[in-house]
This record gives structure tokens, sequence and C-alpha cells, in this order.
């Protein structure tokens, strides 16, 4: 689950109320974030994420080897051969490129990098994928393109079209 400050707390919450057992939280740095208008509070450039699984004696994937091990030139504070912590500087990310954005974009859209590194790190090869507020499925991007299966849901149909003409260009790319 991410979120920012307006939403990631009661996220939180509710999933604890529902039994999950909280894993990590991870902070996504974000470097061109969007400046505070009002000017009267600090311009919120990060994200978190909260990693959880349904329950706490259940068992999870964590690819810690190749996280660790893995080139991640992307990340400022990633210090190759160590383990990944739990703040996230991508920095050469940042927010969506325009190469995700040609068909349209989502107000909380997430660079593709970001749900790559997600993907990777808590996900095998074949997996399934579930992202029930799937926007334009940059998750099931990021699932497809590293070789998981996705399903996506959202109620709005512009994101669902959107999301289709995303899966094309990868279609039209293999």
């Amino acid at each position: 689950v991410s979120g920012t400050y307006h939403s990631i707390y009661q996220c939180g919450s509710a999933m604890q109320a529902l039994n999950y057992h909280i894993l990590n939280d991870i902070v996504w740095f974000k470097p061109n974030a969007s400046p505070n208008l009002a000017c009267r509070c600090f311009t919120a450039s990060h994200e978190t994420l909260i990693w959880a699984r349904k329950d706490k004696k259940g068992k999870h994937t964590f690819n810690y080897k190749s996280i660790k091990n893995d080139e991640w030139p992307e990340d400022l504070l990633k210090v190759p051969q160590k383990q990944m912590r739990s703040l996230w500087s991508v920095v050469k990310v940042g927010t969506p490129k325009a190469s995700e954005k040609v068909h349209g974009k989502h107000p909380t859209q997430k660079p593709i990098e970001l749900l790559r590194r997600i993907v990777l790190a808590s996900t095998n090869e074949g997996d399934l994928i579930i992202d029930p507020f799937a926007g334009s499925s940059t998750t099931g991007i990021a699932a497809c393109v590293n070789n998981r299966k996705f399903i996506g849901i959202d109620l709005n149909k512009e994101y669902l079209d959107l999301s289709i003409k995303r899966y094309k260009d990868i279609v039209k790319e293999s």
C-alpha cells in the first residue's frame, strides 16, 4: 500500500485492525515533488509504502539476495552489495517519465522503476499480483515485463482504457 500523509496512516490502522502484520514501512523520497502552494507547511517530498502480510505467522516472499546484490543505479542511497534500506532515494526516477504518460496519466501514477523494485523484491516469476486500485496499471506493467501474472481492478473506465493502451504498447515491444 502506498500513499501520502493524507491517507497512509488510516490505511495502516485499517490493515492492523484487519490483523495484517506490517513487515516494513518504506519511505520513497521524491526529489521533484510538487511545491506546497499555500506556503503554510513543509513540501511533501515523500510517500510511504506499507509492506504487510495477512497474518503474523504467514509466509511472504523477500528476494533478499537479488535486492542486495543487483545494481540499483537510480538510488543514490543503495550501497552496492549491502542490504537495501527502507529509505529509497530513487532520484534518477522521480515522477513518471513522459514515455509512461503518452496515452494519458493518473493523478497518483507511480514511476515504473519504483514498481519494478517492489515487484522484484516481493514476488517470484510466475506469481500473481492483484492490484484492487490499478489506476493506469503501473503495477501491472511492472508485473508483465518481469514475468508475473497480474489482475488489476479499477472503478474508473477512463483509467482502465488507459491501462489497455499501455499494455498494447508492451505487446508491440515484445
